[in-house]
């Protein structure tokens, strides 16, 4: 992330003397041409994408400051988003042809918008300014180009801090949260301008005022410009530590003030990522729908290591990252599906860093607690389960092994053992936990019964079906860590406990049954509706329709407990024929998150992403071929709605990624990958260590997306799955692909993942 400029320069004439711009064919486009970060800013209920722009990772990230993307209106223009379609520091206001007193904040009306991963351009048409953005790691740059003969200014607000004008030069910091006692995380500022200031000072009372700082809520620093300037730039900084930190970050990486140049280099930066992977074939729009999800997949968690220190909230101080960059703003409960996994194929080194920055911040909370929802200020514990424990045994049966595996399985086990497991808590487990670790299982409240447990969340409740399921699949990782360490006692305990699902399985319905503390199943019961707003009472955005297929770790046990393979087989039909049995106006008033509905079944949701890879495990691989195919196609376009619910920041996109690239990992963990349906007819997955894994699927289309025959490595494939250790060191993957179901492939007892083979 440090290259010297001069080296970047250098590489960038050379890829640009190779791939010159202009109107270029698919077969000359790069992997960047064909990211669209509009795809799903329009969203279906609850939040929509994003047009974030920032670099792979990247500590600075901006969106544009509007309520949504149908409006015309900007509120400012922004300095740096601190956390994923969170909260943002700093504003910045160009101002043109001021008669009357100035703001704090401009309400822009703009047009003319263009934004890509690195850059953004807008046109401010009320103020006839023409504005252009582009970014670098750690510091940014604006050019405003003003109607010529105007008296031109710039405001740059605070929303709650300090700000001044020195020497030159705009500082400050703004308080992004005081959430952990004193522990209050800051964003820095420190910001140039390519033009000297006729006037600077405190705005007081649309004035610019003598005083040169000040600080509290809403201050501003304005700036005024002599009519003879018509352009000016504005180049800054940012930091966790200090302002001088942040000076130190905008000269290392903008020396002087050509925006051109920095964006030459976010493109040859982003294009270097997403060349990690290169498909050919398929359409355009396929092409922007894979290389926009891989996009997405970079946004989170970010590197806030700066010149080999980083801020952590996790304990208030600053650290030295002793070479190793510390990340965060990851939320696992969304990423442990398929982002991490995805990184585990492509950005080993990435992959590890992270999870090295984890056992950092488990080391630096108050409790020795791996966390679950790390961002800038800390960890807010969101969600239900502890899946952190999944990224773990994933990346090191992966062979990402350069971390202390000893100390992430005691974080892993403490905040499972030691933390509540109610959800959205951080407390020290209490009268439900102790009842888990007698029972199973996580009791529910019948109906109209009062909370009276200080563990538990007013809105968010006891969710203790999804706490159940989430719990025993993390216990069922943490016995494979003890199996890896040779702990047999600890090994042999915790997967017994990874059975628990079948204390709430009701044999009768096959569903997930929230029971209560004497041991019933609560009743009456509508599995669908019951549970309230969310279904929180008892499963958590979802209903038990979805929460029927959450145990990712015993699909075989599963399919037993369901009474067979082709008991398992109809319920999963059911699923995705099933109707929501109210209006859409009366379904998504209680559950908003539960969007993108096939039936029961939420392509919107991340518990979801894994079921429609469930009949690999039962005979019937073919469904799965044509099921996936069916979702990407409905649900994720290349346009304003084509993604189809919250997409949490590479959670779903990876989905979308490995789904086109025609495999998914259902359980991480354990080192398999349940084959699709690929959508390229070639693809090339840069592993690293120059080793690289070739998937071709011949006559690949819309219309032939069957496998019919499959090869890895030149040898016959006739199961759904492969392991992560067959291709580890790269070669091929080869389909053989048809417009009709081959319904003998796959579909043998002994052809299923181990884990879906019927019980003895």
């Amino acid at each position: 992330m440090k290259l010297k400029n001069s080296i970047i320069t250098v590489l960038i004439v050379v890829f640009y003397a190779c791939n010159p711009s202009g109107n270029k064919s698919n077969e000359q486009r790069q992997p960047i041409d064909f990211v669209n970060p509009y795809m799903g800013n329009i969203s279906h209920l609850l939040v929509p994408t994003f047009p974030t722009i920032h670099l792979p990772n990247s500590m600075l990230r901006v969106i544009p400051s509007r309520n949504d993307y149908t409006t015309d209106k900007l509120f400012g223009l922004p300095v740096v988003t601190t956390s994923h379609r969170g909260s943002s520091a700093f504003n910045i206001n160009p101002v043109s042809s001021v008669d009357d007193k100035l703001q704090s904040v401009y309400k822009y009306s703009y047009d003319q918008e263009k934004i890509s991963p690195y850059s953004w351009d807008i046109y401010l048409d009320e103020e006839q300014i023409e504005v252009k953005y582009a970014v670098s790691h750690q510091a940014g740059i604006y050019s405003f180009e003003f109607a010529s003969g105007q008296n031109n200014s710039i405001v740059i607000n605070n929303q709650s801090g300090e700000i001044a004008y020195s020497d030159g030069a705009v500082t400050g910091f703004q308080v992004v949260s005081n959430a952990v006692r004193e522990k209050t995380t800051k964003v820095y500022l420190y910001m140039e301008m390519d033009k000297p200031s006729i006037k600077a000072g405190l705005l007081k009372d649309g004035e610019i005022s003598e005083e040169k700082s000040g600080n509290g809520r809403n201050v501003s620093i304005a700036l005024a410009f002599d009519k003879g300037v018509n352009k000016v730039c504005a180049k800054y900084g940012i930091s966790f530590i200090s302002v001088e930190q942040a000076k130190a970050n905008l000269y290392r990486e903008i020396k002087d003030f050509d925006l051109d140049r920095i964006k030459e280099e976010g493109r040859y930066e982003w294009n270097n990522a997403l060349s990690k992977t290169k498909v050919a074939g398929g359409t355009e729009d396929d092409k922007v729908v894979f290389y926009t999800s891989v996009y997405r997949t970079y946004e989170r968690p970010v590197c806030i290591s700066e010149d080999g220190r980083y801020y952590s909230a996790f304990d208030g101080k600053i650290h030295d990252d002793e070479g190793t960059p510390f990340y965060t703003d990851d939320w696992i409960w969304d990423t442990y599906r398929a982002t991490h996994p995805l990184r585990c194929l492509t950005e080993k080194k990435l992959e590890t860093d992270i999870i090295k920055s984890f056992l950092r911040m488990a080391e630096q909370m108050d409790h020795f607690w791996m966390p679950t929802f790390p961002e800038i200020t800390g960890d807010s514990r969101r969600m239900n389960s502890n899946h952190g424990v999944a990224t773990v045994l994933d990346a090191y049966t992966k062979g990402l092994t350069d971390f202390d595996l000893e100390k992430a399985y005691l974080a892993c086990k403490s905040a499972i053992t030691e933390k509540t497991l109610a959800p959205w808590s951080g407390m020290p487990a209490g009268e439900l936990d102790l009842f888990y670790k007698q029972n199973g299982y996580f009791p529910a409240l019948n109906e109209g019964e009062q909370e009276t447990v200080p563990e538990v969340h007013g809105f968010e409740s006891r969710q203790p079906v999804a706490v159940t399921l989430g719990t025993v699949y993390d216990e069922w990782c943490l016995s494979q860590l003890a199996m890896l360490l040779n702990k047999q006692d600890e090994y042999e305990y915790f997967l017994n406990r990874s059975f628990n699902y079948r204390t709430i399985f009701n044999s009768d319905t096959h569903f997930f049954h929230p029971k209560n503390d004497k041991g019933d199943f609560i009743e009456p019961f509508d599995y669908k509706f019951s549970g309230g707003m969310g279904a929180r009472k008892y499963y958590g955005e979802n209903n038990a329709w979805v929460y029927r297929w959450d145990v990712p770790h015993s699909v075989a046990d599963l399919i037993a407990l369901m009474g067979g393979r082709e008991q398992f087989i109809s319920n999963l039909d059911a699923t995705f024929n099933e109707p929501l049995g109210r209006s859409k106006y009366s379904f998504y008033a209680q559950l908003p998150d539960h969007t993108g509905n096939v039936g029961q079944f939420s392509m919107a949701n991340e518990p979801s992403l894994h079921i429609p890879y469930l009949y690999n495990y039962a005979g019937q691989p073919w469904k799965t071929q044509k099921r996936i195919r069916k979702l990407l196609k409905e649900w994720f376009r290349n346009d304003l709605m084509g993604v189809p619910g919250d997409e949490d920041g590479g959670g779903m996109s990876a989905f979308v990624a490995f789904s086109q690239l025609g495999f998914y990992p259902v359980t991480p963990g354990s080192g398999a990958y349940n084959v699709g349906s690929p959508v390229f007819e070639k693809a090339e997955i840069q592993l690293g260590d120059n080793k690289v894994l070739e998937i071709v699927a011949h006559n690949a289309s819309d219309e032939n997306k069957y496998v019919q025959s499959a090869m890895l490595n030149g040898k016959p494939l006739n199961k759904p799955w492969f392991s992560h250790e067959e291709i580890h060191n790269g070669g091929v993957l080869e389909f053989v692909m048809g417009p009709k179901a081959n319904k003998e492939w796959g579909t043998e007892l002994e052809d299923a993942h181990p884990s879906a083979k019927t019980l003895e």
